[in-house]
């Protein structure tokens, strides 16, 4: 492996790899290749060390006692926040986003988060299911999100942590937002899986890491007919 080479990380495939979320590694993976990016990518189970010199960190969604232990691990591992602190780029959906903020609920225990968004969670009243989108903060400059989400959490952003998006439809963080983000930092509830539906953040991710102003453009027709196909799906009749 030489400097130029892209690193990925999967983060604990065996406890948070629901709902396809493994799919955002394989896509990222092809979107650099497909450009000459050498790229290698790792599952890191929970059982392992977590690496720090990678240049993208990935988190997926799972059940409560799962995404309870994951925190729980990667607190006393600490490899995670060493490599957000060095400049990684990091995407976490739905129960890795949520334990990424101060604290969040599973089984109804408040749990210690890592604190690598300035975010905490609690309960919804409801489920939140279906179709989500949302038009992203304008300063990332990226095309709308569409996504599916399926949680019960609700999550709340203090002052250092910037909404991903403006919902215009599905629930997201409260109805109002959806995701956080800080730095190189992204949180969504976003599945589907997230990047399969939203190429522009994978490229994001990719410029980030790179230190790239911009990538050579790819043949998105197919991923934009999905897009299209969902943010229709998402839209209040």
């Amino acid at each position: 492996m030489n400097d130029s080479t892209l690193r990925i990380v999967w983060i604990y495939p065996d406890l948070l790899s629901t709902y396809g979320d493994r799919g955002n590694m394989l896509i990222l993976a092809h979107r650099a290749a497909a450009r000459g990016i050498p790229v290698e990518t790792y599952e890191v189970r929970s059982d392992m060390q977590m690496p720090t010199s990678a240049d993208i960190y990935l988190i997926g969604g799972g059940e409560d006692g799962p995404q309870a232990l994951a925190a729980q691990r990667l607190i006393t591992d600490g490899g995670l926040h060493r490599a957000v602190n060095q400049g990684a780029s990091v995407l976490a959906i739905c129960a890795g986003y949520q334990l990424f903020g101060h604290s969040f609920f599973a089984k109804g225990t408040k749990c210690a988060g890592l604190g690598l968004l300035d975010i905490f969670s609690d309960r919804g009243e409801t489920r939140a299911v279906g179709e989500l989108r949302g038009d992203i903060d304008p300063r990332l400059g990226l095309p709308p999100l569409t996504g599916f989400e399926n949680h019960g959490g609700r999550t709340h952003l203090g002052q250092h942590a910037a909404p991903l998006a403006r919902v215009t439809g599905g629930i997201g963080n409260d109805g109002q937002t959806e995701g956080a983000w800080a730095g190189k930092v992204i949180g969504t509830y976003s599945h589907g899986p997230a990047l399969a539906r939203n190429p522009a953040i994978a490229d994001l991710l990719l410029r980030w890491s790179t230190g790239a102003d911009r990538l050579a453009p790819l043949d998105d027709s197919w991923p934009e007919r999905l897009r299209g196909e969902r943010l229709a799906a998402a839209t209040p009749a």
